[in-house]
């Protein structure tokens, strides 16, 4: 009687192409019988080498987890043979069913979600704008700090909501929330399912306030507000950049990403007037805007440019503006964008300009935006129509 021979086999049945993935599965030798069950791992030929997962950010971890089934195999075959009960012609069958009650539970137990976090991030940050990279690290090192959820079988909708108080206490609105936090997780958590490290979502039967609206219309300045930032005087060299970007940007409409993007050389003169055309880095939308007055004395006062700093630093001087100015707003480069698009529409600008200043594929989303407002304003135009009949 002999000793069962484990091997790890890549595509055995040879299916697998540059374009392809085959299938990793453990050939169980015994008494010259031959079985193979399959791992679940499917990988490019150019990424197995000498029985080794290679050229793979995941790759460590696709070999614990092929090391992991060999070892629950041996593990299996052996408690058979101690019995008396192996048999070769359904030794696959037993096998796969056990792995498969336990496999997902190994890799929770043992992979530390940091790990496969910082890995995902790698791939989710590629080609995105420094902000967006920045976002992705600063979740990542509050989540770590945090250190409530290690392992996958941490992620429990109890842990969620205890994630989503420790934001609150922190004087986090729910928008803040979602969108710089709790979206990242879930996003994570969706790689994880679909890499099938995870089985469920518990995000799926839980209530996670998104407050949409806090992202749209309530985030601007009234037009004294807005004066009382222009005229503030800033003490320092990076307060007085951030004071003039956050000018020019209200006067464009632009949204940080733009305002980075924003090339002085591309303004030309029509009929007289300094007119410039871009195309949104977000939607690749076409808009165009006049360069005001304020916008021009600000490219003037720093040498015919922007004085750009990060979009993290920039909301950071900001939020010491608003203080400087007396305003109790958690003001960011974003209100800039709505505080010039209501000053607009508020002055009576016609909403296909607005629209195309704002670099909108069409009205309709202009007036979604900015609904909340296009009922205030058309309520203060009436009380002004029946002030005058009155008299």
């Amino acid at each position: 009687m002999g000793v069962p021979i484990f091997k790890l086999i890549y595509d055995r049945q040879k299916r697998a192409s540059r374009t392809k993935e085959g299938a990793i599965e453990l050939r169980i030798t015994y008494n010259r019988v031959q079985r193979f069950v399959t791992t679940g791992v499917r990988i490019y030929p150019n990424q197995w080498k000498d029985g080794v997962i290679i050229k793979r950010l995941d790759a460590l971890e696709l070999q614990r987890t092929l090391d992991l089934f060999v070892a629950e195999a041996r593990k299996i075959v052996n408690g058979l043979m101690e019995r008396g009960e192996l048999d070769m012609m359904t030794i696959a069958s037993v096998i796969s069913g056990r792995q498969k009650r336990s496999s997902v539970e190994n890799v929770s137990e043992r992979r530390l979600l940091i790990d496969y976090f910082n890995e995902r991030a790698i791939v989710r940050k590629y080609g995105r704008s420094a902000d967006s990279q920045e976002r992705y690290n600063r979740f990542l090192r509050w989540f770590e700090s945090w250190g409530v959820m290690v392992t996958f079988a941490d992620i429990t909708e109890l842990n969620v909501l205890k994630m989503d108080e420790a934001l609150a206490r922190r004087g986090m609105k729910p928008y803040s929330k979602w969108n710089n936090y709790h979206r990242f997780l879930n996003s994570f958590i969706l790689d994880a399912i679909e890499d099938g490290i995870m089985r469920r979502n518990p995000y799926r039967r839980l209530h996670i306030d998104k407050d949409k609206s806090s992202g749209g219309i309530g985030k601007y300045l009234t037009r004294e507000e807005f004066r009382r930032i222009e005229c503030v005087k800033p003490p320092t060299a990076f307060l007085m950049h951030a004071r003039d970007m956050f000018v020019f940007q209200t006067y464009t409409c632009l949204s940080y990403t733009d305002l980075a993007g924003f090339d002085p050389s591309g303004i030309r003169v029509v009929k007289g007037k300094r007119m410039y055309v871009g195309h949104r880095g977000k939607t690749g939308h076409e808009y165009t805007f006049l360069v005001l007055r304020p916008a021009w004395d600000v490219l003037v006062r720093n040498g015919g440019r922007l004085p750009m700093m990060s979009n993290v630093k920039y909301n950071e001087c900001l939020k010491v503006l608003a203080v400087m100015a007396g305003i109790d707003k958690p003001l960011s480069s974003h209100w800039a964008r709505h505080t010039g698009a209501t000053m607009l529409l508020n002055s009576g600008v016609d909403m296909e300009i607005v629209s195309k200043v704002l670099g909108h594929s069409s009205t309709k989303i202009t007036r979604e935006v900015y609904a909340k407002l296009l009922d205030e304003t058309v309520a203060d135009a009436m009380s002004e129509f029946e002030r005058r009949l009155v008299k």
